[in-house]
């Protein structure tokens, strides 16, 4: 069976990975690096690396079955199934380990439909989601740390320490919103009941909200891999999905 899309014509990267050709070239390299295509005893895959991460890129992109998306790379959907769950762990964001003392990072979470209800439950959108905690750095707009998905129906505030979220930031100033009560975050000023805010506390929740709302923007372009949008893959599957992304969305902002 001949493939359609390949690696080798530099035209398909951009619209099926989001990626330039030369942002792309340097992820390859890297996972050579990182170890992602060890000499395997037995039969080679079938495609190169290069064409095995298009097609792992193109599968979070798209959202397309493995049925529709095996005939576009000329093999077959146990294979195509076989690549995914195969190199996608490689594609993972490594969480920054540490960070400078000036460093300001924002957080926030965001809600992911999920068709494995054995990770997921109804939440706000009234559909099966997953909870996924998300940290980038307030100056960079760079992914930092992903957390693990919880149920959706999970509030922020606890959703932030049981994700490990909170762990991977440790002391490292964190900006939120009104969701986090009382985990330490900078959250915005509250209005009791009866009371109106003064004018410099109005001034701090402007621009807490303007520096917060960068978090949404990363949101807004990591949800243009369609996966996010309903994602078809099973236990630890959402997880990598979202690793993947975050890697993928970090190469295409740093060009």
């Amino acid at each position: 069976m001949c493939g359609v899309i390949t690696a080798s014509e530099p035209t398909w990267i951009a619209p099926f990975t989001g990626l330039s050709p030369r942002s792309f070239g340097k992820l390859v390299t890297a996972l050579r690096r990182e170890g992602a295509d060890p000499v395997r005893k037995g039969r080679p895959w079938s495609l190169p690396l290069e064409d095995r991460v298009l097609l792992v890129a193109s599968y979070w992109r798209t959202n397309l079955t493995m049925r529709q998306l095996a005939p576009l790379f000329g093999i077959s959907k146990s294979a195509a199934d076989r690549f995914i769950n195969d190199l996608g762990p490689s594609l993972a964001l490594r969480p920054r380990q540490r960070f400078r003392k000036d460093t300001v990072l924002i957080v926030d979470g965001t809600l992911v439909p999920t068709r494995d209800h054995t990770i997921a439950e109804q939440s706000k959108n009234y559909r099966y989601s997953t909870n996924n905690q998300v940290v980038i750095d307030a100056d960079s707009r760079l992914v930092v740390v992903v957390g693990r998905p919880l149920p959706g129906n999970r509030n922020d505030c606890k959703a932030w320490e049981e994700s490990g979220a909170k762990a991977a930031v440790g002391t490292t100033t964190t900006i939120a919103d009104g969701g986090y009560p009382g985990t330490g975050l900078m959250t915005p000023h509250r209005r009791r009941r009866g009371e109106d805010l003064p004018g410099w506390k109005q001034g701090h929740n402007k621009s807490h909200k303007q520096v917060r709302a960068r978090v949404e923007h990363v949101f807004a372009r990591m949800k243009t891999w369609k996966i996010l949008r309903d994602c078809r893959l099973r236990g630890d599957g959402v997880h990598q999905a979202m690793l993947g992304i975050a890697r993928l969305y970090n190469l295409n902002l740093a060009g």
